[in-house]
């Protein structure tokens, strides 16, 4: 059998950054900025603030489109998300919690039920007794086979809208985000939530 690899899709008000100039629903520029602007506390909370808000929006989006995608396969968007995580080789629950940067709890929760609907099984794990692998079964994988055609219908719209470099791009954008949090997260946990201004 054909080993699935369709993994999943990934889980305020607006800010205005009109006033940095060129700003606006077209997304922001390298000209957009003078040298000296990204050195201004108030461009960086806003750059912040876009970015965050950006992310929010896309995960939504995603999400709904996963539902979507994952129903005619009998699936959730997050039944098919850990599942996905787990389709090159077997992980403990909460190797795929971080992976998937969602609790061990919500992840035991969704394993038990894929296990319990033999779409998945838990296997030993040679490196520790207690912490099971999860594993899809020949049935979870045959579930994520069928999500294929309209992941890779929705995958060539969307290049389509985009084009091959931008798409690209963005990819490479959104890595570059993950890891620069995740090295300020390593560095210092309390750095990623600075404490308020004194009034």
């Amino acid at each position: 059998m054909r080993e699935a690899t369709h993994e999943p899709l990934p889980v305020g008000g607006g800010t205005d950054l009109d006033h940095l100039g060129g700003v606006g629903a077209g997304g922001i520029e390298a000209g957009d900025f003078g040298a000296g602007d990204f050195g201004d506390a108030r461009t960086q909370q806003d750059l912040l603030s876009r970015t965050a808000l950006g992310v929010f929006r896309l995960n939504g989006q995603f999400l709904a489109i996963s539902e979507e995608l994952a129903k005619p396969a009998g699936l959730t968007a997050a039944w098919w998300q850990v599942l996905g995580a787990v389709l090159r080789e077997p992980l403990p629950v909460a190797g795929i919690a971080r992976s998937m940067g969602i609790t061990r709890q919500s992840v035991q929760r969704i394993a038990d039920l894929l296990v319990a609907k033999g779409l998945a099984e838990y296997a030993p794990n040679p490196a520790h007794r207690r912490a099971k692998l999860l594993r899809p079964t020949e049935e979870g994988r045959g579930a994520v086979d069928r999500i294929g055609p309209g992941h890779a219908a929705l995958a060539a719209r969307l290049t389509a809208e985009l084009g091959d470099a931008a798409f690209t791009e963005t990819v490479r954008a959104l890595e570059r985000l993950a890891t620069a949090l995740d090295a300020l997260e390593s560095a210092a946990p309390s750095a990623t939530v600075p404490a308020p201004a004194p009034e």
